[in-house]
């Protein structure tokens, strides 16, 4: 069964489950004690950690491991904020960054502090010079990611690590994503990244400080990881994550090409076999292995399950599939169609055979779900209207978009469809909805009732 979803999390490599298995027996007693087994431990505690901040390429003394990526960022964040604090409590951070860093910018704003969120453009990159605009008097920390989880668009992280320089402001980059295909341009001050996105064992993550950042770990500490990740270290985990990681990054060149490749066939032919896709994020700076792609009037969550009913394992961004009923908040930021949100991340070694067959496949599926939710545009009217209102309150995407798509050819040229609608996720998807059909999107207003209502006219 194709597994299509490294992004999330990537297979153990078989590098890290050898060195997992080997660090079970040898490394299993405490590294901060001075008899055998112990030095055993620390040997390997610290041959794990110089291979990691080899490829980081920092120094071992400014790496630490954490339980997770996660844990990685959030006490990076609040370790540079503290640290900082006499410069002032504004964090800035581009608006598509990982809801790790969203969540920490959140506790940071509710103790006080403000967050700055940097808008990105279409294919979810920010501008480097807004972002160095907002880097004014008072900013304690910057945030960008390598590249974006969700779409593969990697971020000028050189340009806004030189922005951030100038300003004297230290950047924490996120570099889960990108770490196991390369590292991280220079000029950032910290560093972020998580094992099993690499493909490590789940349950380690690093944090890279550099000398000279100003930094206050945040919570209780003790004497482990320099105080800035209490607890005993899972050494066996550690182990099998650096070893991993200096694996995949001798594999990174020729596997990244070859992936690259099966995802340049999928971002072309998926808009010829299906129609009404968009593909988003930046066609030629993105990860290697990573492409995302959006159909109109398909339930994220039904697509899905199906693509899963034939054997492939992917994930979405669309609201459809979300416990919080909203778009993503990546999707929504770049302005771009959420409904029937399709994201496939290849792990290393994919077949190009198991490309194909997914390709052959998600057509009929896609087709399936749009016939059973009746997306089929109804004909014209002979007598076109003025205007028409759809009502499609109560009603989860793709509803409002496949509702407004059956009635648009029944106004005349120059008439406006207003559809009511308290799904989150229509104010994102019509507006796109318009881009892609040569629609105008006049705007949001609402009814007296109050109800959302988005106006759309007519103009093809």
């Amino acid at each position: 069964m194709p597994y299509f979803d490294a992004a999330s999390a990537a297979p153990l490599h078989p590098v890290a489950r050898q060195a997992l298995l080997a660090a079970l027996d040898e490394g299993w007693a405490d590294p901060a004690r001075l008899y055998r087994e112990g030095r055993r431990a620390r040997l390997l505690l610290d041959a794990a950690r110089e291979a990691a901040a080899e490829a980081v390429g920092c120094r071992p003394d400014e790496l630490v491991f954490t339980p997770s990526g996660t844990r990685a960022v959030h006490s990076g964040v609040s370790g540079a904020l503290a640290g900082r604090r006499r410069v002032g409590g504004r964090l800035v951070v581009s608006a598509v960054e990982h809801s790790s860093v969203l969540h920490a910018g959140e506790a940071h704003a509710a103790a006080g502090g403000t967050v700055t969120e940097v808008p990105v453009g279409r294919t979810g990159a920010v501008d480097p010079a807004a972002f160095a605009a907002e880097l004014g008097e008072g900013t304690a920390l910057a945030c960008l990611q390598s590249a974006n989880h969700e779409v593969g668009t990697e971020q000028p992280v050189a340009e806004v690590a030189e922005a951030c320089r100038a300003a004297g402001v230290p950047l924490l980059v996120d570099a889960a994503q990108s770490l196991g295909w390369g590292p991280v341009p220079e000029g950032w001050s910290l560093l972020a990244a998580s094992a099993h996105k690499w493909g490590g064992p789940a349950g380690v993550g690093l944090l890279a400080v550099r000398k000279g950042v100003r930094f206050a770990p945040q919570g209780p500490s003790d004497e482990r990881e320099s105080g800035r990740a209490p607890g005993f270290e899972n050494l066996p985990a550690i182990v099998a994550a650096a070893a991993s990681l200096r694996a995949v990054r001798a594999e990174a060149a020729a596997e990244g090409a070859r992936l690259r490749e099966l995802v340049d066939r999928i971002r072309a032919r998926v808009p010829e076999l299906v129609p009404d896709v968009e593909v988003v994020g930046d066609p030629v700076r993105r990860l290697p292995h990573l492409v995302t792609f959006s159909c109109l009037y398909v339930d994220g969550e039904t697509l899905l399950s199906e693509l899963d009913r034939e054997g492939f394992s992917v994930s979405s961004g669309s609201s459809c599939t979300s416990s919080t009923l909203t778009p993503s908040h990546v999707l929504r930021a770049m302005g771009v169609l959420s409904e029937g949100n399709v994201r496939v991340s290849l792990p290393a070694g994919t077949d190009s055979a198991d490309v194909d067959r997914f390709l052959a496949v998600l057509p009929g599926v896609v087709a399936s779900v749009r016939e059973r939710l009746g997306a089929a545009p109804a004909a014209a009217e002979p007598e076109p209207a003025e205007e028409l209102v759809v009502d499609a309150l109560g009603k989860r995407c793709p509803i409002p978009v496949i509702e407004l798509a059956k009635v648009i050819g029944s106004v005349r040229v120059g008439g406006t469809v207003t559809v009511l609608s308290d799904d989150a996720a229509a104010r994102l998807d019509i507006p796109a909805w318009c881009e892609m059909r040569g629609q105008r999107y006049v705007g949001e207003t609402a009814t007296p009732q109050g109800a959302p209502a988005y106006v759309v006219r007519r103009t093809t």
